[in-house]
């Protein structure tokens, strides 16, 4: 019987990684977790089926509920601290630490990489910006604490020893930053809780936090541009007045809405419109699995789970650049395009990336994986 250990790098919320560590568990139901932090409420523990989770000592640290992101310079210490040397197998659910667990020569070390860390990589300069540090003494603390996580980020690679990537678009920026091969799977997605609705509606639908990258403001722009074309905006973030006030009377805020809401205006929706650079992005998948076509930025995740108008069953249409005319230009390109773009087609799509698909996959890779290291042992 293998023991097993899944480390991930914090547990604070039910997003898109927390999606695949439920999985994981519903694969690997026995496995034991290790994390940064846990400040999961009660009530909200069922995907990591009410487990108890090993933290590590930032979970005691001053303000850790709230500023955990803030000790990043503390983490690759305190992931170095987790002994699972009682382990067999270590999964580790990583987009910026979790890999760098310390593991022998008799364990097996399996990496569900969703990024190499993007802070610290290139988008060093991004982010550095966003957070205005580009001068002065924290800029310069800043650059330096990067530079030391870069070293250590590339150093605990050799501690891999196989990745698995959510796209190929991060297969290749894990081949690119750290100089490995990876095997993709796609992360899961709820396909069966957005049902297909074959009539539309007349109005256009964008749903996302509203922070600078997912350039809900660019869509907001291209509509007001569009003043005969109804566009619908759920969600909301830090961003949400300066979004707000670039919205013209064809444009409906929604704020932040409850699922039922959300799948509602998917299943009704023309179109689901989609502007950000993602490693995978769920939200067009579950758009598709509403029946609903996709006009997405053509960069990123987004080009292998949406199918363009020359695909046998196109499910949308992209734009190549970040720009308010680009998706003005998309938007009148999928309206020209729109009786090919078939409900049933988007559907079938989305199924490609069902939760039995990667259950199957990724019990698959693993069982195969533990296979060749007993054989390659023996």
């Amino acid at each position: 019987m293998k023991r097993i250990a899944i480390i991930h790098e914090w547990l604070t919320e039910y997003a898109g990684s927390e999606r695949v560590v439920e999985q994981m568990l519903a694969c690997y139901p026995g496995a034991d977790i290790f994390s940064m932090v846990d400040f999961l409420p009660e009530g909200k523990r069922g995907f990591i089926q009410n487990k108890k989770v090993t933290t590590s000592f930032i979970q005691k640290l001053p303000f850790a509920q709230k500023k955990y992101r803030q000790y990043l310079p503390l983490m690759p210490l305190a992931v170095e601290q987790f002994d699972l040397s009682g382990y067999d197998l270590i999964i580790s659910s990583s987009h910026a630490v979790a890999k760098g667990v310390l593991t022998g020569p008799d364990q097996l070390h399996l990496c569900m990489c969703y990024s190499p860390m993007r802070y610290a990589w290139d988008l060093q300069h991004q982010y550095i910006r966003e957070s205005n540090m580009q001068t002065g003494l924290k800029g310069w603390v800043a650059k330096y604490l990067l530079h030391k996580i870069r070293l250590w980020d590339y150093r605990t690679v050799h501690g891999v020893d196989k990745f698995i990537a959510i796209s190929k678009f991060i297969e290749k920026r894990i081949k690119k930053v750290y100089g490995r091969d990876s095997f993709v799977i796609y992360p899961p997605v709820d396909t069966q809780a957005f049902t297909l609705k074959t009539e539309k509606e007349d109005f256009y639908l964008t749903a996302s936090r509203m922070v600078p990258y997912k350039k809900i403001d660019l869509i907001v722009e291209a509509f007001s541009k569009m003043p005969e074309k109804r566009l619908v905006v759920i969600g909301d973030g830090p961003d949400f007045k300066k979004i707000q006030a670039k919205a013209g009377k064809n444009v409906q805020l929604l704020g932040y809405q409850s699922f039922d809401v959300l799948k509602d205006h998917m299943q009704r929706a023309k179109a689901f419109v989609f502007a950000a650079e993602e490693d995978f992005g769920i939200t067009p998948l579950e758009a598709q699995a509403c029946g609903t076509p996709v006009i997405a930025f053509g960069k990123g995740g987004a080009l292998e789970t949406i199918a363009g108008p020359g695909a046998l069953a196109p499910t949308g249409v992209f734009f190549y650049t970040q720009e308010t005319q680009a998706i003005v230009d998309a938007v009148n390109q999928f309206e020209a395009n729109v009786d090919g773009i078939t409900a049933m087609n988007c559907k079938t799509n989305s199924e490609r990336f069902s939760i039995e698909n990667f259950r199957k996959n990724f019990v698959g890779f693993v069982e195969s994986e533990c296979e060749n290291w007993r054989i390659g042992r023996a």
